[in-house]
């Protein structure tokens, strides 16, 4: 067996939350007619859309005469979507999932209409590597509107508090280094935080006010990066999981006295997956067109599965280890080869991906087991499509 060289092992993903990347403008409506479906993995699957017929009560819509119906195939990737202002991650991942006409899709952090960038979709056996995803760092540069503070903290909600004054650079940049290590921050009143049991979002547009509780985030890295009038700074942040930008724009101008509200956010990192990893959604249409005449590869737009686990170090077997592995049973350690750490591990055979495992008391224990049948990525992870 051979241990390939790794920043570090990591945990296995706890289960101390299934919601998506808490960055998101929570208050957002739900799209109508729309049901989030999840996998037995707990990841966020595409949408089911539930259109009703005229007279059938059942929810079932007949298809129109003459159309032909596209057969689903099994597609084992990820794409990282540039996703555009004003489009739901639900009916990006509904797009994406129509695109590649693919049996299974979720996404790794929710990103609302009202943010761009780098949406994490996983298709087929990817959706079983969500949560190291979702665990993972987030980058965003954002823009603060000073003067107004409003109930949603960013520019869907009602102002609620309001000033004259503004602040300079200096003044601002004196105050983020109270913004950055380990915090205790309140999240919005619009958020996807439950309160017996409803969202916080939810008992919000009821018009009800809800204390709560600040929680522990971590903030690496907080920056200005320019002042773009007395009344827009721009900054980058780059955060753990749970920590809502909106808080920070809306803590920061109280602090200040100015008041402050998110007006433009974009996401430019998530876990493994930068800026140089996204494809902005009219390449990927058009890279599907040419796919559909021919003309191109489909498996050109995807990454790897296990670009998913890049912190996890890779773990070698032999084919008579791997058909252990691949029912289920564990592999006995032993020999010069031999790791002797412990953790979590993902399980190559001939340079495949084969499954995720954890390393204890000397044997190879599989946790998740990789099924990659269908379309995959055609090359490891790519600078450009």
């Amino acid at each position: 067996m051979i241990v390939t060289t790794a920043n570090s092992v990591i945990d296995s993903p706890n289960d101390e939350s299934n919601t998506s990347d808490e960055n998101k403008f929570a208050h957002a409506p739900r799209d109508e007619n729309v049901a989030d479906v999840p996998n037995a993995d707990g990841a966020q699957l595409a949408p089911v859309q539930f259109a009703r017929g005229n007279n059938d009560p059942r929810g079932k819509h007949s298809r129109q005469q003459g159309q032909v119906r596209r057969d689903k195939r099994d597609v084992h990737g990820w794409v990282i979507l540039d996703k555009p202002i004003g489009m739901t991650s639900t009916q990006a991942v509904a797009v994406v999932k129509r695109l590649f006409q693919a049996k299974r899709a979720g996404h790794a952090g929710t990103l609302d209409p009202l943010a761009s960038g780098g949406l994490p979709i996983a298709m087929g056996e990817a959706t079983k590597t969500v949560p190291f995803v979702m665990d993972g760092r987030k980058r965003y540069r954002f823009t603060v509107c000073w003067g107004e503070e409003r109930d949603t903290d960013d520019t869907e909600g009602k102002v609620t508090f309001t000033s004259e004054a503004r602040p300079t650079a200096e003044q601002i940049r004196a105050l983020l280094p109270q913004f950055t290590g380990n915090i205790a921050q309140t999240p919005p009143q619009y958020s996807a935080i439950k309160i017996a049991g409803e969202r916080a979002y939810d008992l919000a547009r009821d018009g009800e006010v809800v204390p709560l509780v600040p929680r522990p985030v971590v903030i690496h890295e907080l920056i200005l990066t320019e002042q773009e009038d007395d009344s827009h700074s721009v900054f980058e942040a780059e955060c753990g999981k749970g920590t809502y930008v909106r808080a920070l724009a809306r803590d920061i101008g109280r602090l200040l006295g100015c008041y402050g509200h998110i007006s433009a956010l974009r996401r430019t990192l998530v876990g493994p997956f930068a800026e140089a990893d996204m494809i902005p959604l009219e390449q990927l249409e058009a890279l599907c067109d040419r796919a559909a005449s021919g003309e191109g590869n489909l498996a050109d737009a995807l990454l790897p599965v296990e670009t998913a686990l890049d912190d996890i170090p890779a773990l070698a077997v032999t084919r008579a280890d791997a058909a252990r592995l691949h029912r289920g049973q564990a592999v006995l350690l032993r020999g010069r080869d031999a790791p002797d750490s412990s953790g979590t591990v993902y399980v190559t055979v001939a340079g495949r991906l084969l499954a995720l495992a954890e390393i204890a008391n000397g044997e190879l224990i599989p946790k998740r087991v990789f099924n990659l049948t269908g379309l995959t990525a055609s090359s490891p992870r790519k600078e450009s499509i």
